[in-house]
């Protein structure tokens, strides 16, 4: 294996518990959080194509924004 893969699978694991797992509750702290797994996915990528890499990439981090921003849109207007 690769260490570019090797060190991906790491942050992604790293990353994925920082956002389950986060430490003040809020919801920029899980937006920023988000990036974390979305950088071990890139070098996971990275490892087989680097247009895979960019386009995981992108993909991750505009779906898992959209996401994070829905939901404090909901929670704030059910306040």
């Amino acid at each position: 294996m690769e260490a570019t893969f090797i060190l991906g699978l790491a942050i992604l694991v790293i990353g994925v518990l920082a956002v389950a797992f986060v430490r003040p509750k809020t919801y920029i702290a899980r937006l920023i959080n988000l990036e974390i797994p979305a950088w071990g996915l890139l070098l996971i990528m990275l490892a087989y194509d680097e247009a895979l890499a960019l386009l995981t990439f992108v993909a991750v981090t505009a779906i898992g924004t959209f996401v994070i921003v829905r939901l404090m849109e909901w929670r704030d207007a059910s306040c």
